[in-house]
């Protein structure tokens, strides 16, 4: 008798990928995250938002992108799930919103439960990091679809900023300063060309080059840097104008996008040091400069435009929490670009 499990969907393997997984969700929970016993939602107690005068909720979804297959080629799956969480909460906190929940989709060839859980820490990991609740999830397999260790994944975030305190273009003004606050790495944008690079340049994951210090593959994995927690805490504490979340597209395009059209960033290229993982790219790929600022985040994973007289205090209150930070540039006049003087 032809049967679910005969056409590769295997129920008990993603039932033990549930069990496997709770102890790792429950890390992430906050407490307006509410319990139902069926499991076919996520719920979350809306009722804190009376506090605010005009609640805006603010809602974002992302993926990886080809960052899984290096995680896959690798057998390191504990950490993407990090990366996803990244590139979803902290594109809410641009705008000021406070992460409130997440829900994720994993995609799989063949549901192998340990790999799942560790997928799913990750991403409840991240949770944690961002102040956020991991209110629910799905784990799909797809035989036949995809190959029994190839999976990918998604995720949707929601947070809330007041309307008032809601930062963005319209704040900024000439003579603003442009804070950098650094990237762990590659972050999860730009894995297309990096695959290329390891491919053509005949590079191995395992290899340890020495202007890295660790095998290539640690490196290219290093989890994504979660700055909601930060990015919040900083815009409590002092005037800040405008973020923007460096990631595909780069350090120009993605702040020009937190730009009013009557001014320019213009940034200091000699303010900081890319880290090293960029210089292995560039050098093995033959990648020149302009891809490479189009392409990486470079060592900037988010900017930060604050008031002149902010910026001593938020330098302080950003290193002190471990989030390495620098004056990256100024607000000038122009035409809504962000450029290197």
């Amino acid at each position: 008798m032809t049967t679910y499990e005969a056409a590769g969907v295997d129920i008990a393997a993603g039932e033990r990928a549930v069990e496997l997984m709770k102890s790792k969700v429950a890390r992430s929970r906050r407490p307006e995250v509410v319990d139902d016993a069926s499991g076919f939602a996520g719920l979350f107690d809306a009722s804190f938002l009376l506090k605010y005068q005009r609640p805006i909720l603010a809602t974002s979804t992302d993926g990886v992108g080809t960052k899984v297959m290096l995680a896959q080629q690798y057998g390191k799956h504990d950490t993407i799930g990090i990366d996803l969480v990244g590139m979803v909460l902290d594109d809410l906190v641009v705008c000021g919103a406070e992460p409130l929940f997440m829900t994720d989709y994993i995609a799989c060839g063949k549901v192998v439960p340990e790999r799942i859980a560790e997928i799913v820490g990750g991403v409840a990991e991240g949770c944690r990091l961002a102040g956020a609740a991991l209110v629910g999830g799905e784990t799909a397999e797809h035989p036949g679809a995809m190959g029994a260790d190839e999976y990918d994944l998604a995720g949707a975030g929601t947070g809330v900023v007041e309307a008032a305190k809601m930062l963005g273009p319209s704040l900024v003004r000439e003579g603003d300063v442009v804070l950098g606050l650094a990237s762990s790495g590659v972050h999860s944008n730009g894995y297309s060309l990096v695959r290329h690079v390891i491919k053509t340049a005949g590079l191995s994951l395992d290899a340890e080059l020495p202007e890295l210090g660790r095998p290539l593959g640690e490196e290219l994995l290093e989890p994504t840097r979660i700055y909601s927690l930060d990015c919040l805490e900083l815009a409590r504490s002092v005037e800040v104008h405008a973020y923007a979340h460096i990631t595909g597209g780069g350090l120009e395009g993605n702040l020009a996008r937190s730009l009013p059209p009557t001014l320019d960033a213009v940034l200091d290229r000699g303010s900081w040091t890319p880290p090293a993982i960029f210089e292995v790219l560039a050098g093995h790929g033959g990648v020149g400069q302009e891809a490479m600022d189009r392409t990486f985040n470079l060592g900037v994973g988010m900017a930060a435009i604050v008031a002149p007289g902010a910026v001593d205090e938020a330098l302080r209150l950003l290193n002190g929490r471990g989030v390495p930070a620098w004056v990256l540039g100024e607000v000038v006049t122009g035409s809504g670009q962000a450029r290197y003087r």
